[in-house]
This record gives C-alpha cells, sequence and structure tokens, in this order.
C-alpha cells in the first residue's frame, strides 16, 4: 500500500458555502459563491494612524481570500502575516446566544481545511499557526494542518489548564484545551521564535557562592549516559582539590574527553562543593546562557490566566451585559502565544474574532493586526467597541498595566461586500450569473479582483498588470469598443477584455491590433468548472 496518510470525509472534494440562515451548503469548487473573490468595502477607520490594522466584517474565509488575491490588499498580507491564532468552534453542538457551534464532524472538517489553506497563503515564511482546540476535534484537526501544513512543521501542542476546579459530575473532570502550533518553516522558525522572560523561581537557581567575577551560576551534573558513541578519553579517575578521586558510576562516562576537561578545570568552570570533596558539575554562568528559557508547552492558570479570568475580563468591559462568550481567553494566554512568535510591528491574524481578544492584546503589544468575524451583531456589540476602547486607552483591564498601553494607533473597518455572481438555479441549467441589480462600480472592480488586476481607471479601462490593461464591458464587445480600446492604449500595453458578450470578429479584431490581448465572457470565463466525477 503507497500513498501518504490523509484524512477523508464526506464531500471532501467539495467547498462549503455559508447560507442565508447561518448554515452551510456544499458546492462544486468553482461554483462562484465559493470561488468568488469578494471585494472588500471600506466601513469606517478609528484612531489616528490606521495603518495596516484591519477590522473586517464577513466570511472569514471570503475576507483572507480577498486579501490574498486582491492586489491592493496582497502586497501588504500575502506572505506578511507572521503569526495567525485562532479560535474555531470547537463542535461541540452546543448553541450560544452570540454563538453557533453547532457543526457535524465533516462540516466542521471542510470548514477548517479551506479556512487553513487561506492562512497557508497569507503566512510568512517564518511565521506560525497556533490553533486553539478542545477535546472534540483536535485529534482530527492534527492530521488536517499536517496535510495543510506538512508534518514534518509541527511544532508542539500547548496545553492550558483553562479550569482548576474539578467538575465530578463528568467521566473525567476536563482541565485543559490544546492549541496545536505549526510553522510555515520548522527549521528556520526555531530562530526566529522569542524566549520567555526567567520567573524569580528560575533566576533564582543561579546563586556566586565562590563570588566568580563572572556573576551567578547554577550547576549541572558532569556525566552523562555511556551510550553508542562514547569514546575511551571519556573513561578516567578525577581528583578534588580536597584529593577525592571521582570515577563516573557505572553506565556513565564523563561529558568531557580527559584533555577537554584539563582546559574546563583551569577555567574555573567545575565545582566540587563548598569543601572541594563533592562529585564535580559543570558551572553555566547566567551570563552565558540565552536570554531567556525555551518556552514549555505546559502553561497553567497561574501563568496565563483561565477561562473565569476571560469572562471578568469581558464583564468589566460590557457592564450590564451578559457573559457574551462561553469560553472567551485570557490576554495574557494570547499575550504569550503572541510574544513568543512576533515582534513589534509584524503582522497577527485572526480569522474567528469573537470579542477581539487577539487584536486588542496586538494593539497592546505593538503588532498589526487583521481580525474577522462574521457575525455581525458580534461586531457591532462587542468586537468594535473593545478595539475602540483600546485605541482610545480606556480599556484598563488585561493586560494594559504590564504591557505599558496607553492608547494610540487605530485601525480600519471594512466588510466583505455582498456577492456580485451567483449559481443559476438548476431548472435554469445552473452555471454562474451576474447578480441582478448591482451597484455601480461592482461589476467592474468585482471582475478586476478575479483576474488579479490592480484597480488603476485610465480611460476605458478599470485595472492594470504590468503592461496589460484591463477593460470590463457591461454589454456587448464590438468592433466600435474595440476601436475605441484600441485607440486608448499606450504604445507597448496590451488589453484583457471581460465582457458579458462578445462578437468573435470583434475578438478577432482585437487580436489582429493587440499583441497579445484576450477576451473573456462574463462571468462564465471568470469559474472553471472541476472536474472531479461525483
Amino acid at each position: 500500500m503507497s500513498g501518504r496518510l490523509t484524512l477523508t470525509w464526506a464531500n471532501k472534494d467539495q467547498a462549503l458555502v455559508s447560507t442565508i440562515d447561518g448554515g452551510y451548503q456544499w458546492v462544486d469548487p468553482a461554483d462562484p459563491r465559493a470561488a468568488e473573490i469578494r471585494l472588500l468595502d471600506p466601513v469606517s477607520t478609528h484612531g489616528e494612524t490606521a495603518g495596516d490594522n484591519l477590522l473586517i466584517r464577513g466570511d472569514g474565509l471570503h475576507a483572507m481570500r480577498s486579501l490574498a488575491r486582491i492586489p491592493e490588499y496582497a502586497g501588504r498580507y500575502r506572505g506578511k502575516v507572521k503569526l495567525v491564532y485562532i479560535d474555531p468552534p470547537f463542535n461541540t453542538g452546543q448553541a450560544f446566544e452570540h454563538y453557533d457551534d453547532s457543526f457535524e464532524h465533516s462540516v466542521w472538517l471542510g470548514m477548517m481545511r479551506e479556512r487553513l489553506v487561506a492562512i497557508r497563503d497569507l503566512l510568512a515564511p517564518d511565521g506560525s499557526v497556533w490553533v486553539h482546540l478542545d477535546y472534540t476535534e483536535v485529534h482530527y484537526a492534527k492530521v488536517l494542518m499536517d496535510e495543510v501544513f506538512g508534518r514534518a512543521n509541527f511544532i508542539g501542542d500547548v496545553v492550558w489548564q483553562k479550569v482548576h476546579a474539578r467538575d465530578n459530575r463528568t467521566d473525567l473532570s476536563i482541565s485543559h484545551d490544546t492549541v496545536l502550533v505549526y510553522a510555515a518553516d520548522r527549521v528556520g522558525w526555531r530562530f526566529v521564535r522569542n524566549l520567555l522572560d526567567r520567573t524569580e523561581d528560575q533566576a533564582a537557581a543561579y546563586a556566586n557562592p565562590d563570588d566568580d567575577p563572572r556573576g551567578p551560576w547554577t550547576s549541572s551534573d558532569m556525566s552523562g549516559k555511556a551510550g553508542p558513541g562514547r569514546r575511551k578519553e571519556q573513561f578516567y579517575t578525577v581528583v578534588s582539590p580536597a584529593g577525592v578521586s571521582f570515577d563516573p558510576a557505572a553506565g556513565r562516562c564523563w561529558i568531557y574527553t580527559q584533555d577537554r576537561y584539563e582546559e574546563v578545570l583551569a577555567d574555573g568552570r567545575i565545582w566540587f562543593g563548598a569543601n572541594g570533596k563533592a562529585m564535580p558539575r559543570v558551572k553555566r554562568f547566567l551570563a552565558e546562557v540565552q536570554g531567556g528559557v525555551v518556552p514549555d508547552t505546559w502553561w497553567t492558570y497561574e501563568q496565563v490566566g483561565n477561562n473565569q479570568d476571560a469572562k471578568r475580563e469581558i464583564k468589566a468591559m460590557f457592564e450590564g451585559e451578559d457573559t457574551p462568550f462561553a469560553t472567551p481567553k485570557p490576554e495574557r494566554l494570547i499575550e504569550r502565544v503572541i510574544h513568543i512568535g512576533s515582534n513589534p510591528g509584524d503582522i497577527v491574524l485572526d480569522a474567528f474574532a469573537g470579542s477581539g481578544t487577539t487584536a486588542a492584546v496586538a494593539h497592546k503589544m505593538r503588532r498589526r493586526w487583521v481580525t474577522i468575524e462574521q457575525q455581525a451583531s458580534t461586531v457591532d456589540a462587542f468586537t468594535r467597541p473593545r478595539l475602540v476602547k483600546v485605541v482610545d486607552g480606556a480599556d484598563p483591564g488585561g493586560i494594559t498595566e504590564s504591557a505599558g498601553w496607553t492608547g494610540g494607533g487605530g485601525f480600519t473597518e471594512l466588510r466583505v461586500a455582498p456577492p456580485t455572481f451567483a449559481e443559476a438555479p438548476a431548472e435554469y441549467g445552473g452555471g454562474p450569473v451576474v447578480v441582478a441589480n448591482l451597484p455601480e462600480g461592482q461589476l467592474p472592480r468585482a471582475v478586476a479582483a478575479a483576474l488579479e488586476f490592480e484597480l488603476e481607471e485610465r480611460g476605458p479601462f478599470i485595472g492594470r498588470k504590468g503592461r496589460t490593461r484591463l477593460a470590463v464591458v457591461e454589454g456587448l464587445l464590438d468592433d466600435t469598443v474595440v476601436d475605441d480600446l484600441t485607440s486608448a492604449l499606450a504604445e507597448g500595453e496590451s488589453v484583457q477584455v471581460a465582457a458579458i458578450s462578445f462578437l468573435p470578429e470583434a475578438r478577432e479584431r482585437l487580436q489582429q491590433r493587440v499583441h497579445g490581448a484576450s477576451v473573456r465572457r462574463i462571468p462564465d470565463d471568470l469559474f472553471r468548472r472541476s472536474t472531479v466525477t461525483r
């Protein structure tokens, strides 16, 4: 049996689209409801300098694809996102007032796979992805992420102690969530991830009982397991300053050859205890070790907070409101994730914004950010008000004090535009159609997005890609239109025309006059049907 390990589920070869009632439907990947690159319409800005900070209303999949494909955004975000933290629905079958978490397994996997692929397109070469899940789907998600990011790029799984009180009503009292961590390139990520500050207890392990001028130190055993690769030069007798002889214990050897031991001893790096009679140990100086400690995978509630801390943070921010989310995350938890995986000025993305914790913490930590939330009611009631408070310096909770945050910056609010294209009913033959009664200018902009032309209006042209201009004809391309287009081209320019309909002789006339010119029919030639047999 050959082939790589994959996770299979019903309708894996199809795409999911959101329905009006908040549910999902399986469709062909080329269905315009799934394949259309949606426009991002400006809604508002807040603060003095919005910069690259984006709050996007709408489906996260559409938003991320637009950021990666629309040239005006792709240059700023595609391959530029340093850290992604997402806290997707856990597929628990529970429904909350502000959040629907009732996905069936195949729908959940399809939803996640498409979003992970979109994240991959935005991720920087030295970036990382942190996916927060509970026990319900985490094991499926691990295999899924192996498929999308490559098993070799799996960094580890962080265990977060979300509660510390035991639940005696269950078979097992669930006290943790899991955060799966993947890198775009694991080998390179190790050299860019940040260490954690030493705790007081960790720093207390360093002392200077012999007044060494190199400062505080700790010590480690000078022997190691005598496994394969050991050398005979690692078996010898060590004599302490007090004249006590030591040999390695059975099955062990010294970590240094005898010649190297003499060098280390002469440098004052071997410790035999205060009386000179103890087993030799190697001195490790605080000044010479890494500037922090390597992050581990066990994060306790004392270190980063728990669910109750997060609920208190939300309640303090929205006084008089019921707790809007069942499983909010404390700011200290997100702070640690962002600290490890990014630096000030880097871009942090969250495709499931919820109450806006990730963006709020990223802003306080001087990162740039993109956060996306599908539910308009959630954005209006929680996400946007919270980010406004952060920018205005009116959010005293969470990490505000420890981060030294007093306000500043700003953000731009965008909205995933309504669709420009739709799927015709089966009784009318199916296939893509242009939505009726579109606002003026939406069709040309949508075509430019689909064909990845940068918006640049000049004469009859709507966009540009290098030396090629884009013209969108919202009617019939005939000889008269061809003459107008060719006369408007600068020397050395070509043109791509997208038209609702065209005369064959007009297309031929254009291609004879302009080298490299092409004509596409709207909308058929924008959406290619899959050849997968179902």
